[in-house]
Parts: C-alpha cells; sequence; structure tokens
C-alpha cells in the first residue's frame, strides 16, 4: 500500500483522508479528486452512469482502470452520438478487447443515452433531472472511521424506481447508490477526511 498524497504535491501530503493507505496511485486518485466530488458535467455523469452499470457484478477498480479505453469506444459518452449507435457499432464495440465487452451492458448504454435524451425540456438536461432529487443540493452523511456504509441510502431508491419506469436500464437501487456517491450526489466521505463536507462544483471532471 502507497502512504497518501494528494496531486503529487508536498503540501497535500499530510492531509486527512478516509483511509491512510491506498492500495495503488490509481484508488488515492480516484478518491481525491472525483468520489464525493459534485458534477454536473453532462456528458461525465453520463460517463459514471455508464461505468457503473459496467461494474455490475465486477470489481469497481477493473472498471475504473479501463476509463480512458471506454471513453474513446464510446466517443467520450457523448449522449447525442451514443443514442444514435447501429448494430454495427454495437458489434464492434463486443469485440473491443480494451473495454468490457458484455452485450447487453454495452446495448444499456445505448439505451440509455437515448432515454437521456427524452428527458423532458423542464430539467434542461440530465444534470437537472438527477440534482432535482436532491434539490440542487448534495447530501452529506457523517459516517466515522469505522462504520459500514450501507450498500443504498437515500435517494437511491427514489432514482432508481424513477429512472427504470423511464425505460433506464442497469439501473437498481445499488448500482445507483454507488452512482450517486461517485458524481457527489452523496458524500459519504468520514468525518475528518478533507473531502468531507460542503464541496465545491466541478464543472470539467
Amino acid at each position: 500500500m502507497i502512504k497518501g498524497s494528494f496531486d503529487n504535491t508536498s503540501d497535500r501530503v499530510d492531509v486527512k483522508r478516509c483511509d491512510d493507505y491506498f492500495v495503488n496511485q490509481l484508488q488515492l486518485e480516484y478518491h481525491d479528486k472525483y468520489w464525493g466530488t459534485p458534477c454536473k458535467n453532462e456528458r461525465r455523469l453520463f460517463e459514471f452512469l455508464s461505468l457503473s452499470g459496467m461494474q455490475a457484478g465486477l470489481n469497481w477498480w477493473m472498471i475504473w482502470k479501463r476509463r480512458e479505453a471506454f471513453r474513446l469506444a464510446f466517443d467520450d459518452f457523448d449522449p447525442s452520438i451514443v443514442a444514435d449507435y447501429k448494430q454495427d457499432k454495437i458489434l464492434e464495440l463486443t469485440q473491443n478487447h480494451l473495454i468490457i465487452r458484455n452485450k447487453n451492458k454495452i446495448k444499456s448504454i445505448v439505451n440509455n443515452a437515448q432515454k437521456i435524451l427524452t428527458l423532458p425540456n423542464k430539467y434542461g438536461g440530465f444534470s437537472g433531472y438527477l440534482w432535482s432529487f436532491v434539490r440542487d443540493v448534495p447530501k452529506v452523511n457523517f459516517w466515522h472511521q469505522k462504520d459500514v456504509i450501507p450498500a443504498i441510502l437515500y435517494p437511491a431508491e427514489e432514482i432508481s424506481k424513477d429512472m427504470l419506469d423511464r425505460g433506464f436500464k442497469f439501473c437498481g437501487p445499488t448500482i445507483i447508490y454507488a452512482y450517486i456517491q461517485s458524481v457527489g450526489l452523496v458524500n459519504d466521505h468520514r468525518i475528518g477526511c478533507f473531502k468531507h463536507g460542503k464541496l465545491e462544483f466541478d464543472w470539467n471532471r
């Protein structure tokens, strides 16, 4: 395991985190830069939803280390492009050894892009839809170091049910809770971690 550092800068070496040690730099950077950071970037929200669906039955790090390959394969997760994928493109993706080649999961990403484009205008996009469940304010939980964080908490079930009713795929409550943790609708960082509490929105990611 490696001792936590932030962006490889010496002035952040001693900051407190959810854990003092990480298995590798990949996990450290994910904790510091992404997990729990509120995001409103439409493509990134779609990307993380897609990667969360890909994770079903698998280890998250297996998916995350392939992130760049996924972004290249799925046109940087532009919903307007992915929604128009035809069978030949889906076949191409199922033969791409750099990503997870599960046909049902690949088809679900295309389906979900299509559903994003059919969201009512009142939301102003997928970001507005998603953040409406928390009234545009990240939900901050207060976990101590030894607490076990449940696999499903509010508002995962509400989001999951609404998305399933709208025809989204691979969006059960467990997947959705992990997803909303990853994009910052919920902040489950431990008390004392430098990322616990109110965080600024990241519009780029």
